[in-house]
């Protein structure tokens, strides 16, 4: 059974930093494309970030230059380092599994990944 656990989250002022970990159970990440996506309040889900087997990365444009995906292999988890954090970036962060095996294509829609975690609460405000 595939599980995926988030961590991390927290209330960071404008400007600030958090690290955000998945950590994958019954899937090996060296082999599936691993994303990171967010829900704001009333908002729809949105893609943020995603890393593949061979270490590709994709970014939304939202979040480029700021956000750094990554991955430690020996761990099996995935990492969001967020810098320079804005109150828009206030959501629900929630990583994902891409269903299928050793596909070098990054897909940003949510319907292409199969497993998913709890998700964790990104809040930033003075």
């Amino acid at each position: 059974q595939v599980q995926l656990v988030e961590s991390g989250g927290g209330l960071v002022q404008p400007g600030g930093s958090l690290r955000l970990s998945c950590a994958a159970s019954g899937r090996t990440i060296s082999e599936y494309a691993m994303g990171w996506f967010r829900q704001a309040p009333g908002k729809e889900r949105e893609f943020v970030a995603a890393i593949n087997w061979r270490g590709g990365i994709r970014y939304a444009d939202s979040v480029q230059g700021r956000f750094t995906i990554s991955r430690d292999i020996s761990k099996n988890t995935v990492y969001l380092q967020m810098n320079n954090l804005k109150p828009e970036d206030t959501a629900v962060y929630s990583c994902a599994s891409d269903r299928r095996r050793l596909s070098t294509v990054i897909i940003d829609r949510g319907p292409d990944y199969d497993y998913w975690g709890q998700g964790t609460q990104v809040t930033v405000s003075s």
